[in-house]
């Protein structure tokens, strides 16, 4: 039961009390997951650093990473794993500071040799990407796995990945159900959708659509459109639950209105069926043309079909409420 589609963005914030970065995970399709960093600092109450790193902070906070970097350089040169950690991102990004990545490598090496997670990580990705350094995704294995053995759950992820695919290791789907759970386990919903591909088509576990369809519902019910999809599909073919054609819909719906495409052109399906609601030839017109327009070309092939069983007048409502669907963001439909 091949039913994911192992592509989409990954969007994930992570919040120490000192640092926030938001990543966003590109190229899946290609066995590579890029993480793109942006900088943003923010002090969280209670916490208690030093005075310098403190002022470094807010100016950061307030935009002013020049004196950013005149705070923290010395705390860096001292030692200061945070503070180097925290060049190593303006170095990357090029904030306050000519883009430089070889610098940023260096910052990031001496704050991930102190056991900095983060640090870590951002290292992993470095080598991943041959920037700042020579492409070597073996190395990158060694940095991700010392941020994902301090419960990185970002780390652990990409480890999976990584270990399904054969990249920088040999290819291995027992531990990268084994990354894969440990992230699923935190929560990491992109985690949780992978493994339950690999419960449902057999991928270094036992074959298991309950067990898949548990860890596709953890990351529906966080609103992953993916898994709200492969759900879908679960409950109108009673693969690992009970056959229920109206939690089909409602998960299809869901995931739908977040614009997914495979989900529009299966909620097109119901539709034009009746299946789990009363058939309604528009309204599957409606999610076969916004699945299509979203990129789903069997979508777009039901629609030409459904097409030839309506009149004009009919196409027209269904268009007119295609746009107003979208036009409204998916609150009007």
């Amino acid at each position: 039961m091949a039913i994911v589609v192992r592509c989409c963005n990954y969007a994930r914030i992570t919040n120490d009390s000192e640092t926030i970065q938001v990543f966003q995970g590109r190229d899946m399709s290609i066995k590579k997951i890029i993480a793109g960093l942006t900088l943003s600092m923010l002090l969280a109450s209670g916490v208690a650093v030093a005075a310098d790193f403190n002022k470094g902070l807010q100016a950061a906070q307030a935009g002013d990473f020049k004196t950013a970097l005149a705070e923290w350089t010395p705390l860096a040169e001292q030692g200061n794993a945070t503070a180097q950690y925290n060049l190593g991102i303006m170095y990357d990004y090029g904030n306050g500071v000519l883009k430089n990545d070889k610098t940023a490598v260096e910052w990031y090496t001496l704050a991930a040799e102190q056991g900095y997670v983060d640090a870590q990580f951002h290292l992993g990705v470095m080598y991943n990407y041959g920037e700042g350094v020579l492409e070597n995704d073996e190395t990158a294995v060694m940095w991700y796995t010392k941020a994902a053995e301090q419960e990185n759950d970002f780390a652990q992820f990409i480890l999976g990945v990584m270990y399904a695919s054969g990249e920088g290791v040999l290819e291995n789907d027992k531990t990268a159900v084994k990354w894969f759970t440990k992230a699923a386990e935190q929560g990491y919903a992109d985690a949780q959708i992978e493994l339950g591909f690999m419960y449902a088509s057999g991928e270094g576990v036992l074959e298991n659509n309950v067990t898949a369809a548990k860890w596709y519902t953890k990351a529906a019910e966080q609103g992953n459109a993916f898994a709200q999809t492969n759900l879908g599909f679960m409950y109108a073919s009673g693969e690992g639950v009970l056959e229920n054609d109206e939690t089909a819909v409602k998960w299809y719906t869901k995931a739908a209105e977040q614009g997914h495409a495979q989900g529009q052109q299966r909620l097109g399906n119901m539709y034009l069926k009746g299946t789990g609601v009363l058939i309604d030839n528009r309204r599957a017109y409606m999610w076969y043309n916004l699945g299509s327009y979203n990129g789903n070309k069997k979508a777009g092939e039901n629609k030409s079909d459904i097409a030839k069983q309506m009149t004009p007048a009919d196409i027209s409502k269904a268009q007119d409420m295609s746009s107003r669907c979208l036009e409204s963001n998916y609150t009007d439909c």
